[in-house]
């Protein structure tokens, strides 16, 4: 290292000489730490979606037909309609999450950053919500029109 760069880092200051050392150059900045529990977020989310839309479809398939009042019936059962409930939550949060990931690694404007981070969380949020909605008026009886 050269002199500069070790002065750079041990004051815990940044220069932007062309001999620094992308190391030198984060030197100070710290962890966000914040990565690890992102990532297992995002693979727990994956499996609990993935297992849930495997019991939607094995449920689905176990009906007898798909009119409406067969659906209704099968939906207004707790045993159908909780795990429909943290199907819509979970996708959606995932969904969220898998976007607001390539939003911070491809947006580099951080005025367009933040407006498609606030679009994504309120879309994911009025989506799930809708979702909710509809299964609670589904399974406690109303009609989902």
């Amino acid at each position: 290292m050269t002199s500069e760069v070790q002065a750079a880092a041990a004051t815990g200051t940044a220069s932007s000489s062309p001999s620094e050392t992308a190391l030198a150059r984060v030197r100070g900045h710290g962890s966000a730490r914040e990565g690890a529990e992102h990532w297992w977020h995002e693979r727990l989310s994956s499996l609990a979606t993935f297992l849930l839309w495997l019991w939607l479809a094995v449920s689905l398939l176990r009906l007898p037909s798909y009119d409406h009042a067969v659906m209704a019936d099968w939906l207004s059962s707790p045993f159908a309609a909780v795990p429909m409930l943290i199907l819509v939550v979970v996708t959606f949060w995932h969904l969220a999450m898998g976007l607001r990931v390539i939003v911070e690694d491809y947006v580099h404007d951080e005025g367009g950053k933040l407006f498609w981070l606030v679009l994504i969380n309120f879309g994911s949020v009025l989506g799930a919500g809708f979702g909710i909605f509809a299964v609670l008026k589904i399974a406690l009886g109303g009609s989902a029109h």
